[in-house]
C-alpha cells in the first residue's frame, strides 16, 4: 500500500490492527443508509416543486454515480482507516492529504450539530401545539442538544459493539418512517381527502440562482456520505469487499426514498411554505391530523425521525473523531488525539474533544438569528467544507500522483470529471440562501468566513505538527 512506503505510515498499520473490526455487509449498508438519507432534504427539493424530480435525476447522475463509482474503487485500492485522507495523503503528498481530511473533519462536526438542531423542532411536532415554543427558545434547545450529545458522546466511547446497534434501530427507523411517508398519498386517495397522487411529476426547471442553489444543496448536501463510512474501515471485516457492495446495494434504496419521498411532502404540505428543518413531521401532521387515529400514528411517525437523527448524529460523530486519531499516527496533531481507552479501544481523548465543538457550533449558529436560519447556517457551512472535500476526491483519478494514476480506469477518470463540476457548482453557490434571513450578506459572510478561518487553522495545526515531528 502507499501508505506503508514511509515509516509513519508503517507505524499507522500497526496502530489499526489494535482497533476491532466490528462492522459486516449487513452494518455497512444500514450505515450508508442512515448516513445518507436525512429528514431535510426532501424539504429542501420541495422548494422547486414539480421540477424536484429533474434534479434529482440530473444531482444523481452527476453526482451520486459517480461518487458510488470513485468510493468504490479508491476503496478497493486502499481499505484504510481514515479512508479519504489516507486516498488524498497518497494522491497528493501529506498537506493536501491533511486539508481534504480537516476540511471533511470540520465538515462533520458542524454537520453532527446541524442533526441534533432537529430534535427540539420534531419534538414539537410530536408533541403538537403546547410544544411549539421549543424551537424558538435558545435555552431548551441548548438543554436538549446538549442531552443528546451527551448520550452519543458516552456510546462512541463505549464502542462500536455497541454503537451499531444504535446505528442499525437508527437507519430501520429512517426505513420505516419513509415507508409511512411513501404510503401517506395512497393511504389518502384510498380514503377519498385527497383527488390524485403523483409520485413522479415532471416540469422543467427555472433557469435561476435559487434552482442552482438548491441544486448544489441536493448534491453535495443530501447525495453525499458514501465515503464516509470508508473512515471506519480498520473496523470492517473485509473493507476492501463489504464496503463496495454496501454501497451498490443502498444506492438505488436511497434514490427512491428521495424522490418519493419529496413527491409525498409536496401533495400535503402543497403551496404552503416547507419546513426545511422538518419537512417530513410537518408533512404527517398535515396528513394525520391532530384527532382519531392522526392523534397517535403522526407522533409515532415523528418519534422514528428523531430515533433517526439522535442515531445518524452518533454514527457521523463517530467517525469524525477517528480523523485526528489518524493524524495523530502520522504525528500531524498531538499524540493525546490517539490515545485509546485501555478497555474499549475507541479514541477517548479525540470524542471528548469533539462533543465539546460541536456544541461550541450549536451556540453559535443560534446568535442573533432564528432557529430556520439558525439551522440552514449550520447545513450550508457543512456543505461548503464538503464541497471543499468532494473537489479533493473527484480530483484524485485525473490528478492523482502514483497508484492513484495508473491503477484506475480511463472511464472512472470521466465519471470523476462530472462529479468534480457538481461540487464546484455547490461549493460557489453555497452562499446563496434558499430561506428567509436578517441578511443576505451577512449569511454569505459568515459562511466564508467559516471556511477561510476552518481552512486557515488547518494550515497552522499542520504547520505546528510537521515542526514538532
Amino acid at each position: 500500500m502507499p501508505t506503508e512506503s514511509t515509516g509513519g505510515g508503517s507505524v499507522a498499520r500497526i496502530q489499526e490492527t489494535s482497533l476491532r473490526r466490528e462492522l459486516g455487509l449487513r452494518d455497512l449498508v444500514l450505515a450508508q443508509v442512515l448516513c445518507v438519507v436525512g429528514s431535510s432534504w426532501v424539504g429542501i427539493a420541495g422548494k422547486v416543486g414539480r421540477a424536484h424530480v429533474a434534479f434529482w435525476l440530473g444531482a444523481m447522475l452527476l453526482f451520486y454515480l459517480p461518487l458510488a463509482a470513485v468510493v468504490i474503487y479508491l476503496n478497493r485500492l486502499m481499505p484504510l482507516e481514515g479512508g479519504l485522507y489516507q486516498w488524498a495523503k497518497a494522491g497528493y503528498g501529506e498537506m493536501a492529504g491533511f486539508l481534504t481530511a480537516w476540511n471533511l473533519w470540520v465538515y462533520a462536526v458542524i454537520v453532527t450539530g446541524a442533526i441534533i438542531f432537529v430534535v427540539p423542532t420534531d419534538l414539537s411536532y410530536m408533541l403538537g401545539p403546547s410544544a411549539a415554543w421549543v424551537p424558538g427558545s435558545k435555552a431548551a434547545t441548548l438543554a436538549l442538544t446538549g442531552s443528546v450529545m451527551a448520550a452519543i458522546t458516552l456510546v462512541a466511547v463505549r464502542g462500536l459493539d455497541i454503537g451499531k446497534w444504535l446505528h442499525n434501530i437508527g437507519s430501520l427507523m429512517i426505513l420505516l418512517a419513509y415507508a409511512i411517508l411513501l404510503g401517506l398519498p395512497i393511504w389518502a386517495v384510498l380514503g377519498g381527502s385527497i383527488p390524485r397522487y403523483e409520485p413522479i411529476p415532471w416540469q422543467w426547471p427555472k433557469s435561476d440562482w435559487f434552482s442552482l442553489a438548491v441544486f448544489g444543496q441536493m448534491t453535495v448536501g443530501a447525495l453525499s456520505g458514501f465515503e464516509y463510512v470508508a473512515i471506519l474501515a480498520g473496523e470492517c471485516r473485509s473493507a476492501a469487499r463489504t464496503i463496495g457492495q454496501s454501497v451498490m446495494l443502498s444506492a438505488p434504496v436511497i434514490a427512491l426514498m428521495f424522490i418519493l419521498g419529496t413527491s409525498s411532502v409536496l401533495t400535503f404540505v402543497g403551496r404552503q411554505p416547507i419546513n426545511v428543518i422538518g419537512p417530513i413531521p410537518q408533512t404527517m401532521r398535515l396528513a394525520f391530523g391532530t384527532t382519531g387515529p392522526g392523534a397517535w400514528a403522526a407522533p409515532f411517525a415523528i418519534f422514528l425521525l428523531i430515533a433517526r437523527a439522535i442515531a445518524g448524529a452518533s454514527l457521523i460523530f463517530t467517525g469524525l473523531t477517528r480523523l485526528p486519531m489518524t493524524a495523530g499516527w502520522d504525528n500531524l496533531v498531538p499524540q493525546w488525539f490517539t490515545r485509546l481507552d485501555a478497555r474499549w479501544r475507541t479514541p477517548v481523548n479525540s470524542i471528548v474533544f469533539v462533543a465539546v465543538l460541536v456544541m461550541l457550533f450549536i451556540l453559535l449558529s443560534m446568535l442573533g438569528v432564528q432557529e430556520q436560519e439558525a439551522s440552514q447556517l449550520l447545513a450550508t457551512a457543512s456543505i461548503a467544507l464538503y464541497a471543499i472535500t468532494y473537489v479533493s476526491l473527484f480530483a484524485l483519478p485525473v490528478f492523482g500522483r502514483g497508484i492513484l494514476r495508473t491503477a484506475l480506469p480511463t472511464w472512472l477518470k470521466a465519471v470523476s470529471i462530472a462529479g468534480l463540476g457538481s461540487s464546484l457548482i455547490s461549493l460557489f453557490i453555497a452562499v446563496y440562501p434558499i430561506v428567509d434571513v436578517v441578511s443576505k450578506t451577512a449569511y454569505a459572510a459568515k459562511i466564508c468566513s467559516i471556511v477561510v478561518i476552518a481552512n486557515m487553522a488547518g494550515v497552522l495545526i499542520l504547520r505546528a505538527g510537521q515542526r514538532g515531528r
